[in-house]
């Protein structure tokens, strides 16, 4: 069973604005980002168990890419649970803690992308 979950997203927005909705989103979902390339518009963020007092059980880490094209920004996510230390969980991890948590940070960003 997969526990890796990518997703990819359009939206009319300009690379900068996507990219300050996905710092807000993290932010807003009280992740911590684990390394950041910002000329590249990358971010690699980790997600704790417990996220707004809902306890989900298992952390995440989501892998964010940024791309502009003609028709819009793409924004690609690579979402999947680690352990205590950070290691990608390829067994025993909680079924649907990272589709939430993905579910949870798509909402955030269409939000912070609204406020503009």
């Amino acid at each position: 069973m997969p526990y890796t979950t990518n997703e990819e997203k359009v939206f009319p927005d300009s690379a900068d604005a996507v990219y300050a909705a996905v710092k807000a989103a993290v932010a807003g979902l009280e992740g911590k980002v684990l390394s950041e390339d910002a000329d590249a518009k990358q971010l690699k963020v980790q997600f704790h168990k417990t996220i707004h007092g809902k306890v989900l059980g298992d952390r995440s880490v989501f892998q964010t890419q940024i791309e502009e094209n003609g028709e819009g920004t793409k924004l690609l996510v690579e979402g999947f649970p680690v352990d205590a230390v950070g290691r990608k969980l390829m067994f025993g991890a909680r079924k649907g803690v990272t589709r939430t948590v993905m579910n949870w940070f798509w909402a955030h960003i269409d939000h912070n992308l609204k406020k503009e």
